[in-house]
């Protein structure tokens, strides 16, 4: 499935503002009524979380993928796992709701050029200054570290990549998918794993996007339910058709299994995140609650 690589390897702590050595970082809504859930109410203990693999799809509202028949894998997830029924993206267009995700902020980008390098903390710096790992695999990206807009041949788009425009980061977590673990035991504490513009939606089709997921995640999704790991499918945001309204299944160890009709948002999830490591709160993450996802 993928090439059996992972290039990190260990890193002290990241100063914020400065950039790090570049070297490898050491090694995370109807279909559900019959199983409707609300938030806050589980005293469940939270469990220990050894790997998440956070994969984004591109600009599809909530409506046009639940029980859509053209995205059977998609949904056979939310069935397996947690559904995030009321969940928005924040903004439009792409880029601000990647940075929104990965760093509590869209850090003053509201359009999907490439911008100066950002000096803030984000999700994968508290990952590394907390001793735990990070790793960002972009489908088509021509090589590690590579820092261009896109790639015509490949259809990557940097705007879909949020790591790659931070300064206190090591160029060698940006990896293109191929380098993605084949042995899952191996993947950092926390991965992202972004299609291609083929294969996430935005240029190609619901149906080419959902069996893409299943060729590339079911195995690790299977996987993740017997060894303490969570796969979290999302989108950057809707098509504009429902408010920015977005699905967001997530899958694994000890997770509810039903439909969550909470509001959340991508702040709630990166909330989430820091929650699940007991990292430090980014950006408006401050301001929002941990998602209820444990039984």
């Amino acid at each position: 499935m993928f090439k059996s690589k992972l290039m990190i390897a260990s890193i002290a702590l990241i100063t914020i503002g400065v950039n790090s050595p570049a070297h490898p970082v050491s090694d995370s809504a109807a279909m559900l009524a019959s199983t409707s859930l609300t938030a806050n109410k589980s005293n469940a203990v939270k469990p220990t979380i050894e790997h998440i693999v956070i994969v984004v799809e591109e600009n599809h509202s909530s409506h046009k993928i639940l029980n859509n028949p053209s995205a059977p894998y998609m949904n056979s997830l939310a069935k397996q796992g947690l559904s995030l029924t009321n969940h928005y993206a924040i903004e439009h267009p792409s880029q601000p709701n990647y940075l929104d995700l990965f760093s509590g902020s869209n850090q003053g980008v509201t359009d999907d050029l490439s911008h100066a390098p950002i000096h803030r903390a984000n999700l994968a710096s508290e990952l590394i200054r907390h001793g735990l790992t990070f790793g960002g695999y972009s489908e088509g990206l021509p090589k590690v570290g590579y820092t261009g807009p896109y790639d015509l041949k490949t259809k990557y788009a940097r705007k879909h990549n949020p790591w790659v425009n931070f300064s206190n980061l090591p160029a060698s977590l940006n990896m293109p998918l191929s380098n993605f673990p084949k042995d899952f035991n191996q993947l950092p504490t926390v991965s992202f794993v972004i299609p291609s513009l083929n294969n996430d939606m935005h240029d190609g089709s619901v149906k080419t996007a959902d069996q893409w997921l299943k060729n590339h995640l079911s195995s690790y999704a299977a996987w993740a339910i017997k060894h303490n790991s969570l796969l979290i499918v999302t989108w950057d945001e809707d098509d504009m058709s429902e408010h920015n309204k977005i699905p967001t299944f997530i899958v694994g160890a000890n997770v509810k299994k039903g439909a969550l009709a909470v509001k959340t948002n991508h702040y709630s999830l990166l909330r989430t995140l820091e929650d699940i490591y007991g990292l430090s709160t980014l950006g408006k993450s401050r301001d929002a609650k941990p998602i209820d996802i444990w039984r």
